[in-house]
């Protein structure tokens, strides 16, 4: 049974140890992203489960303990999910659910069981319901923090350049996800997200597919386009 859930965004410059001498102009998305764990702990859920998108059609799960890394982007720190010291060296973190891991960390998360969950870029809605749905009937208390970011293309100097149709669908997704809007979830146009690079699709339609039936509410927390990428924070309780 879904309990509750947080919407963040996953770019690794949230993290302040990789945005550097940056750091400030994300500290409002930061700060949201903390209300938005802090939904999640007070719905005192017996399991967190991260979503956060990946390359590819499928889907793959991570363990409790897998461990990520930002030394890709020159930064010197490992992370791992959840509590656990971890058994899984075969295993890395994708960059999202790395930045999941490392928000969780700072938040000091350490009160439930912990698992990961990639979803892939091409991933079909359908799919995406079916495995929300899966979650979603879980007979204990679970609790979900999704990962994604909305469009990359909201200026000239962002990495998808300026598209007309962003701001447009990025308001749209604030909406849907501010209010819980399942079946606009559900619906949001795979072609167009993909064009926009809105890595969070998928996720999202993980979300509205494990939210069935479990009457939550959603607040949204922040939006704002940061270096041209809609970036959106909500809470569902």
């Amino acid at each position: 049974m879904l309990v509750a859930a947080a919407v963040c965004p996953c770019p690794p410059l949230l993290i302040p140890e990789v945005a550097a001498g940056a750091a400030a102009e994300l500290d409002a998305a930061r700060a949201a992203c903390t209300d938005a764990l802090g939904t999640l702990a007070a719905a005192r859920p017996d399991r967190l489960v991260v979503v956060g998108p990946v390359d590819g059609a499928g889907s793959e799960t991570y363990p409790e303990g897998t461990r990520g890394s930002f030394r890709g982007f020159g930064v010197d720190l490992d992370v791992r999910l959840g509590r656990d010291a971890g058994t899984h060296p075969e295993q890395r973190l994708p960059y999202s659910l790395a930045v999941a891991a490392r928000l969780l960390e700072r938040a000091g998360w350490s009160a439930v069981p912990v698992e990961g969950l990639g979803v892939g870029d091409r991933i079909t809605p359908e799919r995406c319901a079916r495995i929300g749905r899966g979650i979603g009937a879980r007979s204990e208390r679970v609790a979900l923090l999704v990962m994604g970011d909305a469009s990359a293309c909201r200026t000239l100097k962002a990495p998808g350049y300026l598209d007309e149709r962003a701001a447009p669908f990025d308001a749209e997704v604030g909406r849907a996800l501010g209010t819980a809007d399942l079946a606009a979830l559900a619906t949001l146009d795979t072609g167009l997200a993909r064009e926009l690079k809105a890595s969070g699709r998928a996720p999202w339609q993980v979300l509205a597919g494990a939210a069935e039936g479990a009457d939550l509410g959603g607040s949204l927390l922040y939006e704002d386009a940061p270096y041209g990428v809609g970036y959106i924070v909500a809470g569902w309780s």
